[in-house]
């Protein structure tokens, strides 16, 4: 192996496909913290080790070791799962977790606040109901979005089974993740494991697939590593245009590093899913920068080898030619609320979870009213892109019972204002060690002031995406918002404008490093001139870029990191 590869090459080089030393680590009693390179091993297994910073001052002045927790990300394809599994995860969040449940933008469930020798036991309940979390993390495919579609059934059932497919498809075939938390035996004797499309050190970084079905882009597809756009003919799936090379993380003050919107590779049939998503993998896989780990997303391969070289090479291990690009025109990236009919006559509730966060509270018991709506509910439940939860497949004769539980526990949207229903928000502190400023705890609060300015201007009916992150790294997807808020430093964020609502333009700076009184001095500038100048049916960000607020990003590589 090159001598000049990151550390995290070698810990996977040496693991024996992802087994390291993680059943060590779960029996040492003598610390809450898995061994650094179990660490590392872990999140592939879907783990990620973190330490409640609001709770670790003053323990090492007591010769204590910080309060290390663990997370879990379950791999959960589209964001689909039936009630027996809701229950399920209900209960090992509340009696092995921190009595949570946090749905993700990548539509599946984190369990936070879980202590090391309670991982075992949750990951084996889980398991029970067919869930797993194998690839909720790690230098693999993670977990594969698709658009939950309430209204075309049939068209969801077609779309939903090729998400799960490309899932399946793109999953690490070690036995590790069997063998370290279901107990399974190590098979002996016989052909030597191995990885046929991993190989031994996997991915140079994460990967991340997603599946959009026009008009509504709430999967947010040109974001992603791998993107699949449905065309569709009524009810009839056609085939998908192909995406690759999207990503949103970058660093702050690194002008190498940038977000970026994925390239249209072209058009391919059904049939011909399987083969091209492999071939974009393993393209990364050999391609991909293993040195520098900013580097090592798919989007900065595309800019070293150049589009059409990468391109060509996926067509060759592909074994196809790529069709041209279908034309398709998407509409907005958020969810539809409250009750939509579909083409099969069940109804289907779009339930609103502020930032993801299912917990009991006072005036809200979403915890409790999810799980009484699962103990009763017939269809499925089916996680947002945007957080949200959609009870699906409501027979008519059911609507008034499941309406009645989520009214009463505060899960419905009425009430709502648009701006706080199309705003979204990371974890952020106190758990993610990524973490430069609140988030999810904040946002909910400067929402309130954020909408205020907006009714005082009259503009507070007018939709907008807003999104905030605790750091650049961009897990609620923040530089394709109208509004985005990245966390700079404590109580310090940089403004970014001109997402333009359909998720297919990429933000600007347009103010650096501010803080709550300057971020809010900044939207009721601008909310002034939207309300005066504003054209018929102009959303916020489109606003921005005709008045001549800021500039459209031509070229992340060149001007994304440069101000208006």
């Amino acid at each position: 192996m090159d001598a000049r590869v990151n550390e995290n090459e070698l810990i996977k080089a040496q693991s024996h496909l992802l087994r390291g030393t993680l059943r060590e680590s779960l029996a040492d009693e003598l610390t809450g913290a898995l061994a650094p390179a179990d660490a590392q091993i872990g999140s592939f297994h879907g783990v990620y080790e973190q330490v409640d910073r609001v709770h670790r001052e003053g323990r090492a002045g007591r010769f204590l070791e910080p309060p290390y927790e663990l997370m879990l990300r379950a791999r959960l394809p589209g964001g689909v799962c039936t009630p027996e599994q809701w229950l399920a995860i209900d209960a090992v969040g509340r009696e092995l977790g921190n009595g949570t449940i946090r749905l993700t933008t990548r539509q599946t469930f984190q369990l936070h606040g879980v202590l090391k020798h309670h991982l075992k036991p949750l990951i084996q309940r889980i398991n029970r109901v067919m869930i797993d979390s194998i690839g909720g993390c790690g230098d693999v495919n993670r977990n594969v979005l698709c658009n939950p579609n309430p209204v075309e059934s049939a068209l969801h059932a077609q779309v939903h089974g090729w998400a799960r497919r490309i899932s399946e498809q793109l999953l690490p075939r070690t036995r590790a993740y069997h063998e370290i938390w279901l107990e399974e035996e190590p098979v002996a004797g016989g052909e030597p494991e191995s990885e046929p499309l991993y190989g031994e050190t996997y991915l140079p970084r994460k990967f991340k697939t997603a599946v959009a079905v026009p008009p509504r882009n709430d999967v947010d597809v040109y974001t992603n590593d791998l993107g699949f756009v449905a065309i569709t003919e009524g009810d009839r799936l056609l085939g998908f245009n192909v995406l690759a090379g999207g990503g949103m993380g970058t660093t702050h003050g690194d002008r190498s590093t940038y977000p970026r919107l994925a390239d249209e590779l072209g058009f391919v049939p059904p049939e011909s899913v399987l083969v091209v998503a492999e071939a974009v993998v393993s393209t990364q896989r050999d391609l991909g920068n293993r040195i520098s780990r900013r580097h090592a997303r798919l989007k900065y391969t595309i800019e070293r080898v150049g589009l059409a070289a990468f391109k060509a090479e996926v067509e060759q291990r592909a074994g196809l030619t790529f069709g041209p690009v279908r034309p398709v025109a998407f509409t907005d990236q958020g969810d539809r609320y409250g009750w939509v009919r579909g083409t099969d006559g069940h109804w289907h509730l779009t339930l609103y979870i502020e930032n993801g966060r299912v917990a009991d509270r006072p005036g809200a018991a979403l915890m409790t009213g999810l799980r009484e709506i699962a103990r009763v509910h017939q269809g499925d439940f089916r996680i947002t892109p945007n957080q949200n939860l959609i009870v699906a497949g409501v027979p008519e004769n059911q609507r008034g019972q499941i309406e009645a539980i989520a009214r009463a526990h505060g899960l419905l949207a009425d009430g709502r204002t648009p701006i706080r229903l199309g705003a979204i928000a990371c974890v952020a502190l106190p758990t993610c060690p990524q973490a430069m400023a609140e988030s999810e705890r904040y946002f909910p609060d400067l929402l309130t002031k954020i909408e205020r300015l907006a009714v005082d201007h009259g503009v507070g009916d007018v939709p907008m995406v807003m999104r905030m992150t605790g750091c650049p790294n961009g897990c609620a997807r923040p530089f394709v918002a109208e509004v985005g808020l990245v966390g700079k430093g404590p109580g310090r964020y940089n403004l970014m404008l001109g997402g333009d609502g359909k998720g297919s333009r990429l933000n600007r700076l347009c103010g650096e490093n501010l803080s709550e009184p300057e971020i809010l001095a900044a939207l009721d500038g601008l909310f002034q001139r939207f309300a005066a100048e504003r054209q018929d049916g102009e959303g916020l960000g489109n606003f921005s870029i005709r008045a001549g607020l800021v500039r459209p990003v031509l070229n992340p590589v060149e001007d994304f990191h440069d101000p208006v």
